[in-house]
């Protein structure tokens, strides 16, 4: 029986390999939804990685100590400040603060110690995503500039870079104490999110369509029908078809995890080998949902609208295209619900949250239990003709 399913499996992986359609939905596609999803989702990342967001500020030459200050506050609030000369140069940026000229005193600061209103301009260009994050951090920065000023005259102490020091300096009568309530989980961003999306994404979507088409051709061409007069087992031929689809999918994700290592570098953790379980379940999963599929669609057209409707579904659903984790809690619920969201969960758990390997193993045992339940529908109705 098994010498029989693994000539079978060999034969089956191989005529799929050199279906130029499956060759390129399974190394050309992923690659190119790996780099665009990893691209688009890279805006959900902190906005201050990197050496902070890029702040142009064009200020007088006389702006003096409280244009200095501002300069200073907006770094503490996650701003590269750069100072443009020209407005050539400062048109290059997205982010434009602008200070305006005084003409009635020496210096923006002497203008603003006067009693006299400093109205500053914020310029943005671009997405509106982060618009309300640049408002919040703009005015925490003008605002620490105006109290700074307001403290320092009502001690009667001249305005000095020296008396900004001491002030910082001075010990807070008002105390903020942090304490996190439980363990911060950031949703993953950019290629640590494509790269398994996509994985996930592609394993169901080849296996639906071209695993399952297989089986509607060869019985369509009468191939199956020469299998139930050959001396071989009906066990032994679904043990077959189905090792030659969870062989695919194993080529799939091994290719997809080495490019995502080498290609976009993503890091796949502590717990290897746990990923890897979760991984090769989910392609076990998918292998029996194509030979199911394959066994009740009458038609190619019929099983390629029902493999792609059906992948496109869960991956949407599951996590596959967004993190799951920015999503409202229902959809949350939803995803936790469908076979892809327990991988996704699963991968986002191991890869990106560094939990132990024992969190995965419900997710494992979750998947196995819907292959196994899959495969038995797919074996009661398997039919040669």
């Amino acid at each position: 029986m098994l010498r029989h399913a693994l000539f079978i499996a060999g034969h089956d992986l191989r005529f799929m390999l050199r279906q130029w359609e499956t060759l390129l939905w399974t190394f050309v596609m992923p690659v190119v939804f790996f780099y665009f999803i990893g691209t688009v989702t890279g805006g959900f990342a902190t906005a201050t990685t990197g050496g902070g967001v890029p702040l142009a500020v064009r200020a007088p030459a006389n702006g003096g100590l409280v244009v200095e200050q501002l300069v200073a506050r907006l770094e503490q609030q996650g701003y590269a400040v750069a100072r443009p000369a020209s407005r050539e140069e400062l048109e290059r940026y997205d982010r434009r603060l602008i200070v305006p000229e005084v003409t009635t005193h020496a210096t923006v600061t002497d203008s603003v110690l006067a009693g006299n209103q400093l109205q500053v301009t914020f310029e943005r260009r671009g997405d509106d995503l982060a618009a309300t994050l640049d408002e919040v951090r703009l005015n925490r920065a003008i605002y620490t500039v105006v109290a700074d000023l307001a403290a320092i005259k009502a001690a009667g102490a001249d305005v000095t870079p020296a008396a900004f020091d001491a002030l910082a300096a001075a010990p807070r009568r008002v105390t903020l104490t942090v304490r996190a309530a439980g363990e911060r989980l950031e949703a993953p961003s950019g290629f640590a999110q494509a790269v398994p999306g996509s994985m996930v994404m592609f394993t169901m979507l080849v296996l639906l369509t071209s695993g399952a088409i297989m089986l509607v051709v060869e019985r369509e061409q009468g191939l199956l029908r020469r299998l139930a007069s050959a001396p071989i087992s009906r066990a032994s031929i679904v043990l077959g078809k189905w090792s030659a689809r969870l062989a695919l999918a194993i080529v799939q994700l091994a290719f997809a995890m080495a490019l995502g290592s080498a290609l976009f570098r993503v890091d796949w953790g502590q717990s290897v080998l746990m990923v890897l379980a979760v991984l090769v379940t989910w392609g076990a999963l998918n292998a029996s949902l194509a030979l199911l599929l394959g066994s009740l669609a009458r038609t190619t057209g019929q099983t390629i609208g029902i493999g792609v409707l059906v992948s496109l579904l869960l991956a949407a659903l599951g996590g596959c295209w967004w993190p799951i984790e920015i999503t409202p809690p229902w959809m949350q619920s939803v995803a936790l619900a469908l076979p892809s969201g327990w991988t996704m969960d699963a991968l986002h758990k191991l890869v990106n949250f560094a939990f132990a390997p024992a969190a995965a193993v419900p997710h494992v045992a979750a998947l196995a239990a819907a292959a196994l339940a899959a495969g038995w529908g797919a074996v009661k109705v398997f039919r040669y003709q």
